[in-house]
């Protein structure tokens, strides 16, 4: 990958491990592409890291499922959960594809450059 897909990435990922939002799952896969820099196991852990990501993106419509579900409302409480899915529906109806928080926003941004990356 060339310097400014690599810096891009370099810097997304950093926000992804920030997130508060990040699953443990993605924050491990991406301290493990960090690592996995300038390694012989960069390409497969690169690969990994990418599927990790595309599988944890949150779909807009499972993010307002959620948030309306009885789980979501016990895991953030009504207030909280209303609030997510109001925006969810907000930014559905704007056009938005996937769950808009600091971990999903990182991936998304990843994701889409991943032709330029696993080159």
């Amino acid at each position: 990958m060339n310097k400014e897909i690599f810096d891009f990435t370099v810097s997304k990922t950093h926000e992804l491990i920030g997130a508060s939002s990040c699953s443990s799952e993605a924050k491990a896969a991406a301290q493990n592409w960090l690592d996995a820099i300038g390694t012989e196991n960069e390409a497969i852990i690169t690969k990994n890291y990418i599927d990790e990501l595309e599988a944890d993106i949150m779909p807009i419509e499972n993010l307002i499922g959620f948030a309306e579900s009885d789980t979501g409302i016990q895991m953030f409480g009504l207030e909280l959960a209303n609030n997510i899915a109001s925006h969810a529906k907000k930014i559905k109806s704007d056009g938005a594809k996937y769950c808009d928080c600091p971990a999903c926003a990182s991936a998304v941004a990843i994701v889409e450059k991943k032709d330029d990356i696993l080159k």
